[in-house]
């Protein structure tokens, strides 16, 4: 029989919110720590007792034993150290537990061992943790038992960021100013606070672990390196929505129930694309809530997986021929009084606001476009943007019908009277319900769309943080806004200036608009007419964090100095470097001991068994000598092409670290790995499967 449990009761019961902060601490305590929220102010030592103290007793009702501080370094994935509450041994042989407040508030695990790009020599260890209080603690319960999660920036003993949040912090800070000064000039007195608010659907792949642990590029690299595809692939379109399998739905139902404990608004699963793809998308939450519940989104989805014996697949393109996995990033502004500064309201035409903030918009877009290109950017996207499953690798904003007459109008005669209505949609069936059609349809194929009173970035792969990318868009939204502040608060007439700031900036950004079909050939001819870029893969977006553009737009922000640009650089050459070497190292690994020995395995036994039909009569075997003489064929240019990558592989290693040694991987690297995958993916085709040494496509995307 099914678990029964009322979500209402469970979600967030394991999150130290604000209704238990509110119960369990004392008034005056409780005051102060909001106050420490809302305006942005240092905790003092003696409230961070009372929190922690009663953090602790909490965690240890849910039975915690240990507290870690939860951060995310630039590796792409989260890091914590485990300390329990026990604080000293008593002399009658019991402990004392405790927790106290400089605990709670700072840590110092070694900085040593993680990304920085330069800014720490590997000798200088140390490393701070620092309580993210805008992000409420949490009890995660797993095999280890319970452990108390305290959401932390990290940064270095010198004070730089070494993590994801840190500027992220920063940008939130940055846009938030420049809001206010924008919405004070159109007379809101009232919204104290303007917050980027960001939903993120995740896609992901589910495979069945035993079938995934044959399969040693799948181990090692999180895709596989060898595949022939199978009869079938996506190609009937009967994955999408459709019906979701129970073993599927069981899986579904753990995780939504995992992810709810924790205050993780679960809200739409789905069957995505490709057969074994699938989706889950939350509520929306203030940018760096919804940065740390993405995280754990995807560990739960990792740690469930195996629960129900499968494997959860987040690499961006885990199957060559098969549709990949992205995360759409879905991002407003929303004052804390509820006024989302994205709503069109129903006649954009004349609601000057929300077309000022809609230029400034495609204003930052377009003039960063490279920095969002590049926060997107990792060796895994590389397969996945701009091949027609995703949005292209060129940047441009949709905006729809009723926003691109709005836009037209003003261009072409400096103001717009109109607005284009939703019609009413007759179904024809008189026992269904007419109902309204939108002014506007979506684009799945633009990297940037406009879908009703929200921006979703659907470039970002499904196994990155989506830190990156708010960290740019609040970043340079901030600066548009900031711009049209410094030219309306000189202004003497506000409404003339405000008119004139709207048609410039529709005029001077109108190329980075695009509603068409951003999968066709012409859209890239016509891109670079327009002076688009069309940054194809990670080693050529990184150059964007440390153009002289870029280092002044983020410190005048204060979100990075030039030393953290030219660190999270270097990071990003490193980490695709190792992506690559580790894929070339495993194929190399998977070639030379189970595939080759496997088609040699098989050439023998073809050999004797055409000696043996020889011998025993004169049968024709021409059929058998071809086949034979094929594999041998294929056999040979899968050998050759192995030793070409060993040794570009060993060449690429030995080159100095940095973009020389990106770029030697991408170029030289990438096409041995190339070469070596299309004699094998053949071989897969004729080979006995019997002989064959590890589960194909089919029986990973079609046997879950």
């Amino acid at each position: 029989m099914s678990e029964y449990y009322n979500v209402a009761e469970i979600f967030g019961e394991n999150v130290f919110n604000d209704a238990v902060m509110q119960e369990r601490l004392p008034k005056k305590v409780y005051k102060r720590l909001k106050d420490v929220v809302s305006e942005g102010r240092e905790l003092d030592l003696e409230t961070a007792d009372v929190v922690a103290h009663e953090m602790k007793e909490w965690a240890i009702e849910k039975g915690a034993t240990h507290f870690t501080h939860w951060f995310q370094p630039l590796t792409g994935v989260t890091a914590e150290k485990h300390d329990s509450f026990i604080t000293a041994p008593m002399p009658n042989g019991k402990v004392l537990m405790g927790f106290s407040g400089k605990e709670l508030i700072k840590g110092e695990p070694d900085a040593s061992s993680f990304p920085s790009g330069g800014l720490r020599a590997t000798f200088e260890a140390r490393g701070y943790t620092a309580w993210d209080c805008t992000s409420p603690a949490f009890v995660r319960q797993d095999a280890a038992g319970a452990t108390l999660c305290i959401p932390t920036a990290f940064c270095s003993y010198t004070g730089e960021a070494l993590d994801q949040k840190t500027p992220l912090l920063r940008s939130m800070e940055a846009i938030n100013n420049q809001s206010i000064r924008l919405l004070r000039l159109f007379g809101n007195t009232t919204s104290k606070s303007i917050i980027p608010s960001v939903g993120a659907e995740q896609e992901y792949f589910l495979v069945d672990r035993q079938k995934y642990l044959k399969r040693k590029d799948l181990i090692f690299t999180g895709r596989t390196l060898f595949g022939a595809m199978p009869p079938k692939g996506q190609e009937m379109e009967d994955h999408y929505f459709g019906a979701i399998r129970e073993r599927i739905a069981a899986y579904m139902k753990d995780v939504n129930k995992e992810l709810w404990k924790l205050g993780v608004s679960a809200k739409t699963q789905h069957n995505e694309v490709a057969p074994a793809q699938h989706e889950l998308a939350p509520i929306y939450a203030e940018a760096n809530i919804a940065v740390d519940h993405n995280q754990l989104v995807m560990e739960t989805l990792k740690k469930v997986a195996g629960r129900h014996g499968m494997t959860c697949l987040l690499h961006e393109k885990p199957f060559a021929g098969v549709n990949g996995s992205g995360k759409h990033n879905n991002w407003s502004l929303i004052t804390d009084d509820g006024i989302n500064l994205l709503d069109p309201g129903k006649t954009p035409h004349d609601n000057v606001q929300f077309l000022l903030v809609l230029t400034c918009v495609l204003k930052a877009v377009h003039k960063h476009a490279d920095l969002l290109r590049e926060s997107a950017a990792d060796a895994g996207n590389d397969h996945r943007l701009g091949a027609n499953e995703a949005p292209p690798a060129i940047i441009s904003v949709f905006l729809g019908e009723q926003l691109q007459d709005v836009l037209t109008q003003l261009i072409s005669t400096g103001e717009a009277t109109r607005s284009l209505k939703g019609e009413v949609l007759q179904t024809g069936v008189k026992t269904l319900p007419d109902f309204m059609k939108d002014a506007t349809d979506r684009n799945r194929t633009s990297p940037f769309a406009f879908t009703g009173n929200k921006f979703e970035f659907r470039m970002v792969g499904s196994n990155d943080s989506i830190a990156a990318p708010n960290v740019v868009l609040n970043t340079i939204v901030a600066e548009a806004f900031s711009d049209v502040c410094d030219v309306l608060e000189q202004a003497d007439d506000f409404e003339k200036a405000v008119h004139d700031l709207i048609k410039e900036q529709a005029t001077a950004h109108q190329d980075i608009v695009f509603n068409g079909n951003g999968y066709s050939p012409e859209w890239m001819d016509e891109a670079e007419r327009r002076g688009l870029p069309n940054i194809t893969n990670m080693v050529d977006a990184v150059p964007a964090l440390t153009t002289e553009k870029a280092i002044a737009l983020f410190e005048k922000f204060n979100v990075f100095t030039e030393a953290e640009l030219v660190s999270r650089g270097e990071i990003l050459y490193e980490s695709y470097a190792k992506a690559i070497n580790i894929e070339a190292r495993a194929m190399v690994d998977m070639a030379g001991k189970q595939i080759i020995p496997a088609v040699i395995k098989y050439t023998t036994a073809l050999a004797n068994s055409i000696n043996s039909v020889k011998t025993a009569c004169s049968a024709d075997t021409s059929v058998q000598e071809g086949l034979l003489l094929e594999v041998s064929g294929l056999l040979a240019e899968a050998k050759s092409a192995l030793g070409r990558l060993s040794e570009a592989a060993e060449r690429a290693y030995a080159v100095k670290e940095g973009r020389e040694q990106a770029i030697c991987y991408r170029d030289e690297v990438k096409a041995a790995m190339d070469a070596l995958r299309a004699p094998v993916d053949k071989l897969e085709m004729i080979v006995d499967k019997d002989m064959w040494p590890m589960p194909s496509y089919g029986d990973l995307i079609f046997e879950v």
